[in-house]
Parts: C-alpha cells; sequence; structure tokens
C-alpha cells in the first residue's frame, strides 16, 4: 500500500529534513513506485506537486524539497497501486474546494466494492478508490452542514471532526482507510491499519533519518515556540518518540498540536524553518 506524511506546524515551516527520507520510500528503500505527490498551503490557498514517476527519482521531488517551499500544512504521498492505472490523474493528493476553502486529501488503504452514488458536484478525475472516497466525504460534509456562503459559515473544528468521524466510520467499512485530510488551517487524520505522529516542540533535539544518513539537530533551526505534529506511515526518524494514532479514530491538529479548544489557543507569528 501507499505511504503518508503530513505536517502541521504553528508557523510556515519547511519540510526539507522530513522529505529527505520519505521521498527515498518511492522506489530506492521501499517498492511504492507508482507515483507521488505533495500539497501544500500558501496562506488558504492550495499548491501542488504531482508525477506518476517514482518519488525517489522524480526531477520534480527536487523541487518540493526547496527549503524556501514553507507552509503551515503539508501533505505529501507516494503510490504503490491497488486499484486505478498508474497515472498522472490517479496520483496523490487530491484537491477541491468546499465553504469557500481549499482542500487537500491523501489516502493510503484499499476500499473494496466501493462504489459510492456521487450526486453532488465532486466528481473523480482518475479512478482510484481514493479519490471516490474523498468525493464522498465531501458530499456528506455538504449533506450534513449544507452549503456556506463562505468558510465563516462553516462548522468549527470540533462539529467538523465529529461529523469526519461518522464518514469515516461509513468509508472504513469497505477497508483499510488512512488518510490526511487539510483545509489549510487543521490537519485530519484517521488510522485503520498503520499511522505514526510525532510532536516536535521545545526542547528541541537532534534526530537522524530512517532511510538515508541524514541528521538534524533541531535546537539550532527553531525558535523556542516552535511547535510542529508530523504524522507518518511509519516513523521518518530512529531517536523520537513516534507514536501510533488510535484505530478507528478522526484526530486533529492544529498549531502543531492535537487540537485543543480555539479559546485556548494562543496566536503566534514568526518563521519556523526545519522539519
Amino acid at each position: 500500500m501507499c505511504q503518508l506524511l503530513g505536517m502541521n506546524c504553528n508557523k510556515p515551516a519547511s519540510l526539507h529534513f522530513s522529505l529527505q527520507g520519505f521521498v527515498r520510500r518511492g522506489g530506492e528503500t521501499d517498492e511504492h513506485a507508482d507515483g507521488w505527490g505533495l500539497g501544500y498551503f500558501d496562506g488558504r490557498d492550495a499548491r501542488l506537486f504531482r508525477d506518476h514517476r517514482p518519488s525517489a527519482h522524480s526531477p520534480a521531488a527536487e523541487l518540493t524539497r526547496d527549503r524556501s517551499l514553507r507552509s503551515r500544512n503539508i501533505l505529501a504521498h507516494i503510490r504503490k497501486a491497488t486499484q486505478g492505472a498508474v497515472d498522472l490523474l490517479n496520483c496523490h493528493p487530491f484537491h477541491a474546494r468546499l465553504w469557500g476553502r481549499d482542500w487537500l486529501f491523501a489516502h493510503n488503504g484499499n476500499l473494496e466494492d466501493f462504489h459510492p452514488a456521487l450526486d453532488g458536484p465532486w466528481q473523480p478525475a482518475g479512478t482510484t478508490d481514493s479519490e471516490r472516497a474523498f468525493c464522498l466525504l465531501l458530499q456528506r460534509l455538504r449533506q450534513r452542514f449544507g452549503d456556506a456562503a463562505d468558510a465563516g459559515d462553516a462548522p468549527d473544528e470540533e462539529a467538523l471532526r465529529d461529523a469526519l468521524q461518522r464518514i469515516s466510520l461509513e468509508i472504513a467499512a469497505h477497508g483499510s482507510f488512512n488518510y490526511l485530510l487539510s483545509d489549510g488551517a487543521t490537519l485530519y487524520t484517521h488510522r485503520s491499519t498503520e499511522l505514526h505522529y510525532l510532536e516536535r516542540a521545545y526542547p528541541f533535539r537532534s534526530a537522524r533519518l530512517v532511510d538515508c544518513e541524514l541528521s538534524m539537530d533541531f535546537a539550532l533551526h527553531n525558535h523556542l515556540d516552535d511547535c510542529m505534529a508530523l504524522i507518518a506511515t511509519r516513523p521518518l526518524t530512529t531517536d523520537e518518540a513516534w507514536q501510533p494514532l488510535p484505530v478507528g479514530e478522526v484526530c486533529a491538529f492544529s498549531d502543531g498540536r492535537q487540537w485543543r479548544p480555539r479559546s485556548t489557543q494562543s496566536s503566534s507569528f514568526g518563521l519556523a524553518v526545519a522539519v
């Protein structure tokens, strides 16, 4: 199956270090050689890089490892095809708009006998079960909350997470449904089989990648108030406290930590450097 990598931060940050290891899993240190993609948010606008070639050998992958690419939410995916041809249209992440927001979605798993009736504006461009799941997820959200004139009318994090929990249970009945979903503010996750997370915050330490001989001392590259959460199918580093996410639950990450009521959050400005 595929592999996922997500990042959520309290400030725009570079994913340069983590991508050095992750992209090698696409045809070099692992067998996921059927395409790859990376999506990030420039403010609330989504941007995408996708390629049907293996990430370990894709010229475009080098662009995504540019240190100048910074965002508060980044989703990356390397594909091992289970449904759908090896084709650019079938590469994740997938992009759509709902409630005046851009949304990005990436899936790892296999959904059997999954052909939902899609009667909304979201229709698959490719032939994967993953894109069908994304379309159904958006359709169910609109059925639950209606059409919002703008992002200000959309549900809050708690209501949205509760709705995603019910929808994910419906879809996961067809097979494994590990996913990352973001609207540029919050990163939502769901684990069926394998998905881990890590929170990096002060005091920062050094870490070494699993997939290549590369290490970084994060204390040299981050400020005291920087905070970031990483989500990956399998841990990317050997010496950090990666934890498995709970099976069958939707988790939300905001400002670099698992979701908490917005009234307890504090605003933060500046620039984080590396994760």
